[in-house]
């Protein structure tokens, strides 16, 4: 079959490897069909050029991938009328951790005609291999489908026990040579950047999390070396960012990650999703040696009884030590906050600013987030059954307008409290980190004037924001 994937354009000036089209790429391939990336996020097309592009193109298949978010649905129901317009519209399928949770609805909305719930590899391989032979499919796991306005949903497929027999994205479909001009914290002018996936899935169960797949799986170290290696000598990539929920699922397996890094000689810089409660100074000391430049941690409240009510199992204690050893090994932590949780006050959200403002080194803006309780997540359903949430269409269509702004409330405040309170906090912040950027611009201005600075690159603008040097 010929298949045209869809990576949706999110309005970034750069833009990251699409990693969940390039997996799917890499497995359909073998399988016989040509798979055609659109690119709508590198060229910024809007929708009317797919519905465009699929009349002047015949496809047998589209596919289109989303992760749950505000942004997302409403691109997704934009390209979906783009699809649904086209004279030759393919078969329509659906992926991700967005429609997975509640597949009717969203083939209600798109009307899309398939639904992979789930890990797509394998799924989707046997769905085209039966669509191909235009034999049944209703025994197939892992999907939901639409017949006119009939739906069904099947019952979910085993995880891929061992993630390194799968195959590498199939980066040679994608501009590599765009997509590696994405920014990692930390990388130089010269750096060139791509996401990787280290495992699947996460250990802890945080209760706002909307990731269905229980327990973790890791690809091995060698594995991941030998990719490594091979985006460094086929594409330049010096900088590898693991992008999967966490890499530090354990010190014995981050270990691992590292020695093996180290022992192949790899002069690349990295990042990861990691947890405090395993930052040992010995790890953390291993983890800079072989190429560690930022551990993104999710933090979220610096109140025990908060963090126990979202099941972080975490301690604050933890996360200061933590967050001190990681400074102190000269890796830069991401710091992420979020608000609005069971139990939370404006106590609570001060203790988090001032943890924020006491350690933060600018590698970084921080700033903090009400939680939202995505659908799949167990906070969605404790928002259904508290009345702060009807189903999945009051989420999408009426509370959750924007990631920054109140989807539902659980705490004791009123509405208007919290946004004042967030208000207060993200001025504190902000003025933190702007007011550390003007001494710093400052100091580089003097720096070149008084010290007669030769190494001084001029004045310039990023980002909307003056930059100096």
């Amino acid at each position: 079959m010929r298949i045209l994937l869809v990576a949706y354009d999110n309005g970034s000036y750069s833009n990251l490897f699409p990693m969940g089209l390039g997996a799917l790429a890499a497995a359909l391939e073998p399988a016989g069909h040509e798979v055609v990336i659109y690119s709508q996020d590198i060229h910024h097309w809007p929708e009317e050029h797919l519905t465009a592009y699929l009349d002047e193109n015949e496809f047998d298949v589209v596919g289109v991938s989303v992760i749950a978010g505000y942004y997302q649905f409403a691109k997704l129901l934009k390209i979906s009328e783009a699809i649904n317009r086209s004279r030759r519209r393919p078969i329509y399928i659906l992926g991700g951790y967005g429609p997975t949770p509640e597949p009717e609805y969203f083939l209600k909305k798109t009307q899309a005609d398939f639904i992979v719930l789930g890990e797509g590899e394998v799924t989707a391989v046997e769905l085209l291999e039966r669509l191909s032979d235009k034999r049944d499919i209703t025994d197939v796991q892992g999907i939901a489908w639409r017949e006119g306005n009939k739906f069904s949903v099947n019952d979910r497929r085993e995880l891929i026990p061992d993630l390194d027999k799968l195959p590498w994205p199939a980066y040679h479909l994608f501009s590599m040579d765009v997509y590696r001009l994405a920014r990692g914290v930390n990388a130089s002018g010269t750096d060139f950047f791509v996401p990787v996936m280290s495992g699947r899935g996460c250990t802890f169960k945080c209760t706002f999390c909307y990731r269905m797949d229980t327990g973790h799986r890791a690809r091995s170290p060698e594995n991941l070396v030998q990719e490594m290696k091979f985006l460094n000598r086929d594409y330049g990539i010096t900088y590898v960012g693991f992008y999967d929920d966490l890499l530090m699922t354990s010190v014995q397996h981050t270990e691992a990650v590292c020695k093996a890094i180290i022992d192949a000689k790899l002069d690349m810089k990295w990042n990861c999703n990691g947890r405090l409660n395993y930052c040992t100074p010995d790890l953390l000391k291993l983890m800079k040696q072989a190429g560690c430049v930022f551990i993104n941690f999710g933090i979220e409240s610096m109140d025990d009884t908060v963090l126990r009510n979202m099941k972080k199992g975490l301690r604050t204690e933890q996360i200061i030590k933590g967050v001190e050893e990681t400074l102190a090994a000269g890796i830069n932590p991401g710091l992420n906050i979020i608000f609005g949780n069971i139990g939370d006050t404006r106590e609570t959200l001060q203790k988090s600013v001032d943890f924020l403002l006491k350690y933060d080194d600018f590698a970084k803006m921080r700033t903090i987030r009400p939680v939202t309780p995505y659908p799949g997540s167990p906070l969605y359903y404790e928002a259904i059954s508290r009345g702060l949430l009807k189903d999945v269409a009051d989420f999408y269509e009426n509370k959750h307008l924007n990631s920054d702004l109140l989807c539902c409330n659980f705490t004791e405040m009123s509405d208007e409290d919290i946004y004042e309170a967030l208000r207060l906090a993200n001025r504190q912040l902000m003025d933190n980190y702007f007011s550390a950027s003007h001494k710093r611009a400052l100091a580089s201005v003097d720096n070149l004037y008084l010290n007669r600075d030769s190494n001084f690159r001029g004045f310039r603008q990023l980002g909307g924001a003056p930059a100096v040097g």
